[in-house]
């Protein structure tokens, strides 16, 4: 399989001022493999620890020592440490996170070795512990689910996936090429971009061996709650656990998680959560400008969760389910829509940058309105609407741009692209004219790039 981050690491490795790597993300999102794979296309030798296998080998690592602790790793693993071509790989680095900030002796004493750490759960550890970490002497990556074109790659799509990186923003596409990818969006929201899920389909085209994965998985975000937060009381986090897919694309309250728990309680088991990045807060933002978490509500949220694939089999849609419906948006609400573009859309940004997303709602009696998604691009505001069918209402998003005065708006339907200018029809703000940018679901990976290109 390949993922879009081998790219990313390859210009990690090929920086003058490199500092040690940390992978982040969700269990299972592939960071393991990634590093391997990495490792075999770029470098002769590889000395992998695997920590949550062999915590003893964090005595391995000595305080200021890194030449020391070079030496010691060339003893325990029987082979050479050479510049350039060895890279050392701290695999679930979250099982001694007392080494971490030993890594910024490899940065400032022995830049020309190549570390990278991957962990899991850093967020849930470093809560914990009081040590600081090596700001500005360590970087981050941050790795999400695969997307839906890394999926089509994997299914040997290549030219599809060249197809859609060329298209323009008004592009025609065939009605027959179009169906082809609706249909294969309708098998990636049912296996969704949990790498393991990924390659069970591919090796047995059955959504049953992917379906297995994707037990697995929820099974090990399980045991990993108990395992390390065990204060925390573990039967409370199942519970939000198991009630997040079914309200993702809703502003949340917390009796909709529990009506029996109190609401502090409540919102540290999704603190919880987010730090094991399997779900995600959408905050209400402004909209006013960037950086858009600036002017963020915090209480004022709508839950993501980590993988289509996973939230489709928790709330039992199946392929079938979906055949027999005809705009996908209809789908559990637009949900599985939703959650769909908002997982491509917190990844979006450069693989350094932490992933972030937000939306708009404006609460007023006699006019509410919501826009599903805002991201910004080049300092300007970009309003996303998911829910909206081919012939949906456009209300919320002429809102927004009636308030914000927005250049270009963003619309992912089942319809093929079309490019349009209108004018806002909102009372008070008549003659506005803006850009209408409609884009199919597959095309979520490309937004960004179409956005762009209607900017000018």
């Amino acid at each position: 399989m390949y993922r879009n981050a081998l790219t990313d690491l390859k210009d990690w490795k090929n920086q003058k001022n490199r500092k040690p790597l940390i992978l982040r993300g969700a269990r299972q999102v592939g960071k393991t493999w990634l590093v391997r794979k990495f490792a075999e296309e770029h470098f002769d030798h590889l000395i992998e620890i695997n920590f949550d296998d062999t915590p003893e080998q964090a005595k391995l690592f000595v305080k200021g020592e890194v030449d020391r602790c070079l030496q010691l790793l060339e003893m325990e693993h029987n082979q050479d440490i050479i510049p350039g071509k060895t890279l050392i790989f701290l695999d679930e680095i979250q099982a001694v996170p007392e080494i971490l900030p030993y890594l910024r002796y490899f940065y400032e004493k022995r830049p020309d070795i190549f570390v990278i750490a991957a962990g899991s759960l850093l967020e849930f550890l470093l809560s914990e512990h009081d040590f600081s970490m090596p700001v500005g002497r360590i970087e981050y990556l941050h790795l999400g689910p695969m997307t839906i074109e890394e999926f089509l790659l994997a299914l040997d799509q290549q030219r599809l996936v060249s197809f859609l990186s060329g298209i323009n923003p008004d592009e025609s596409i065939p009605e027959s090429i179009h169906q082809k990818l609706i249909d294969f969006l309708k098998i990636f929201w049912i296996v969704g971009g949990m790498p393991a899920a990924v390659a069970a389909y591919r090796d047995f085209k059955s959504f049953q061996h992917s379906n297995r994965e994707h037990g697995s998985i929820l099974q090990t975000f399980e045991d990993d709650f108990s395992k390390y937060r065990k204060r925390i009381y573990p039967q409370r986090i199942r519970r939000v656990f198991h009630r997040i897919p079914a309200l993702v694309g809703k502003k949340l309250k917390y009796v909709s998680l529990d009506p029996d728990e109190r609401s502090k309680d409540l919102a540290d088991t999704l603190d919880l959560l987010e730090m094991a990045r399997v779900i995600y807060r959408v905050h209400h933002s402004a909209g006013n400008g960037v950086p858009l978490g600036a002017e963020m509500k915090a209480k004022d949220f709508k839950p993501l969760f980590l993988d289509t694939g996973l939230m489709t089999q928790s709330l039992g849609l199946n392929l079938s389910t979906l055949q027999v419906v005809k705009d996908l948006t209809l789908v559990n609400n637009g949900a599985v829509a939703e959650q769909f573009i908002g997982q491509h859309l917190l990844y979006q940004n450069l693989s350094y940058e932490k992933p972030e997303l937000y939306y708009w709602n404006r609460e007023k009696k006699s006019s509410s309105a919501e826009v599903d998604y805002l991201f910004s691009i080049d300092n300007k505001v970009i309003p996303v609407e998911v829910k909206a069918g081919a012939s949906g209402s456009l209300k919320s998003l002429q809102v927004f741009i009636a308030e914000k005065r927005a250049p270009v708006a963003l619309r992912f339907n089942s319809m093929t692209p079309s490019l349009t200018e209108l004018t806002v029809k909102i009372h008070g703000a008549l003659g506005h004219p803006y850009l209408f940018l409609s884009l199919p679901h597959y095309l979520v990976c490309q937004a960004k790039r179409l956005v762009k290109e209607v900017l000018g």
